[in-house]
């Protein structure tokens, strides 16, 4: 006779929210995030760069998807030349912006986690203070580690952006 013992049992199913918290943990550290990453600080020089080259009759709007190619794995049809130059007039203060916040979130991550080092003699007044250790964990977890694990779905957003004015105007 065959009790329940006896029979095989399943492995517990995953638990959902445990895969969302490892791939929140995890993204700060994919090749992914960096290739995102990499195109959001790139897509301003290109884009640039590519204004008087695209009067001069260079082919622009091939060099702006290929940029999307390599570090967005977007593939972008169209011809040689159409698009380049509005492409590049019209993205130009999203691909700033873009920029800007891109470099300036990851940049507060060492910048908190190395808070010591530019503190100062007064940290009684520092978020977190008016003790040192308090000060420093507070900048340590909010500022270093909560930007770390923010930054790449923030990065992932405005590049999505970029990624859909490109193939509105570059197609």
């Amino acid at each position: 006779m065959t009790t329940t013992r006896d029979l095989p049992t399943r492995p517990p199913a995953p638990d959902p929210t445990s895969a969302h918290a490892w791939n929140l943990v995890r993204a700060p550290f994919t090749a992914t995030t960096w290739r995102r990453t990499a195109y959001a600080l790139l897509a301003l020089p290109l884009g640039l760069a590519c204004i008087p080259l695209a009067l001069l009759g260079a082919p622009t709007a091939r060099w702006q998807r290929g940029l999307a190619h390599r570090f967005r794995d977007t593939e972008i049809s169209g011809t040689a030349r159409a698009g380049g130059l509005p492409h590049a007039l019209l993205a130009t203060p999203l691909n700033l912006i873009t920029a800007f916040i891109t470099l300036y979130g990851w940049a507060i991550v060492p910048m908190n986690l190395g808070w010591p080092l530019r503190a100062g003699d007064d940290y009684s007044s520092a978020w977190g203070g008016p003790t040192f250790a308090g000060a420093w964990v507070f900048h340590a977890v909010i500022g270093g580690i909560g930007f770390l694990l923010l930054m790449p779905w923030v990065v992932r957003g405005l590049t999505a952006v970029q990624v859909r004015v490109a193939r509105a105007l570059l197609s």
